[in-house]
């Protein structure tokens, strides 16, 4: 499938084009222009998909929807989606969107009818509600919030008249919008049989309708990663082993997940599987800031790209962006306008070639995992397809190293020069990439 040899640009709509924090349902302000007018950027830097955040109307962050069929007016309209839809895929990049349908918004229209109708609303079966309690907003009922947040009313997922509102929701931006793909959000709370009823909803559309969950812990996950259910898992573990190993000179904690994840043993979690890679997203630290020694931003992006899965990069993360948690979420999702996109160009360069290669290498995309030299602060790995080998090696201390793994020629994907494989030479903070010659 497409997105099995795709690279991901991840976009947060509401932060990138500068939108209010709140709504005031006022005018639509035409914002969508600001992501339209970067999309040659995008596609030169070598990204050919993106996921695009939630961008339906809601009261504050996206997470809180309150209609599933009008674009975020904040953001424009729903003309204006469907333009910037058109012109990502003029420009061959696939578009996937965020499907947040375990909670909605206060201002959600049914639980507005629940509030005001109270036990005679026929929506209260859309949610799970006591009449008997109360809430911190005061309501005269209690009600279940995503994990304790009021302000996100949980949807009572078995209630058929929900089903209903999200299936035709779904139909409704395949139809309008063409897009490629939904990032299910906190799939980790989802029940298993709602991943196949998406599934056959999307598949009556396209058989290449790309579906992946937001999944915290990926253990015992594996089993919902199926034809029937979803094509791909977040790699929270990798994103977090990745960047504790290079901040604690500790290769070993990263490589420790790759094989249990992606090696050869039977009990490996998900060999042959793609999980969506990242190193920063929407919800965490950019990795710029979360790295104490920016020098091991190389290795970084190296492992990310070279690992098994399909790689993502947050917008402006290739041009070595900071964010941190100071002001909530909102110093990790600026406007792109404030960002300088010419702050690290070895940085964009080192990403763009990454691209490049990823979407190139078939054995990148669906080889076999295979860890061949390891220390603390240096590490070998090969990946392997059909007895093509790529051997991907990184150095992150401040003495050069020289790994050996077998008597042959290679050509380091990133550069272009021959060595041999037997004397792969990795300077202070090296990244090579490096593919057999036959």
């Amino acid at each position: 499938m497409w997105f099995e040899e795709s690279t991901f640009y991840q976009i947060y709509p509401l932060g990138y084009c500068g939108a209010e924090r709140e709504n005031d349902f006022g005018e639509t302000r035409h914002r969508f222009g600001e992501i339209e007018k970067r999309i040659p950027q995008i596609q030169a830097e070598g990204f050919n998909a993106v996921l695009l955040n939630p961008l339906f109307e809601s009261e504050r962050h996206g997470y809180d929807t309150v209609d599933f069929f009008q674009v975020d007016r904040r953001l424009g309209d729903n003309e204006d989606f469907r333009r910037l839809v058109e012109k990502f895929h003029e420009a061959g990049i696939r578009v996937v969107l965020d499907g947040v349908f375990n909670h909605v918004g206060r201002k959600f229209f049914a639980f507005q009818d629940v509030l005001s109708k109270r036990e005679q609303s026929d929506k209260t079966g859309w949610f799970h509600i006591s009449f008997g309690g109360n809430t911190c907003y005061n309501d005269g009922l209690w009600y279940e919030g995503w994990e304790g947040h009021m302000e996100l009313v949980k949807l009572n997922l078995q209630n058929e008249g929900v089903l209903e509102y999200i299936r035709r929701a779904v139909e409704f931006w395949i139809d309008t919008f063409h897009i490629d793909g939904l990032r299910l959000d906190v799939s980790y709370l989802l029940p298993e049989w709602f991943f196949e009823y998406l599934r056959r909803i999307v598949r009556e559309k396209r058989q290449d309708f790309f579906l992946m969950g937001e999944v915290i812990h990926c253990q015992n996950f594996a089993k919902n990663l199926s034809a029937e259910r979803l094509d791909s898992i977040t790699n929270y573990e990798c994103y977090k082993g990745l960047t504790s190993a290079l901040n604690s000179d500790n290769f070993f904690e990263i490589e420790h997940s790759l094989t249990r994840l992606f090696g050869k043993e039977p009990w490996c979690l998900y060999t042959g599987k793609h999980l969506f890679n990242f190193a920063d997203n929407h919800d965490v630290i950019r990795a710029y800031t979360a790295l104490q020694d920016k020098r091991k931003i190389y290795a970084m992006y190296g492992v990310l790209y070279t690992m098994p899965g399909i790689p993502c990069v947050y917008y402006g993360s290739q041009w070595a962006a900071e964010g941190d948690k100071s002001d909530g979420d909102y110093m990790l999702r600026p406007y792109i306008g404030d960002l300088d996109p010419k702050k690290d160009p070895t940085l964009t360069d080192f990403i763009c070639k990454l691209n490049a290669i990823k979407r190139r290498e078939k054995a990148l995309n669906f080889g076999q995992y295979e860890k061949k030299v390891l220390s603390n602060k240096y590490l070998c790995y090969c990946r392997e397809l059909d007895g093509e080998r790529i051997y991907c090696a990184f150095n992150i201390s401040d003495a050069d190293v020289t790994v050996r793994v077998e008597e042959a020629e290679g050509v380091d994907l990133l550069t272009g020069e021959r060595r041999n494989l037997n004397d792969i030479y990795l300077p202070p903070f090296a990244v090579k990439i490096m593919k057999k010659c036959y």
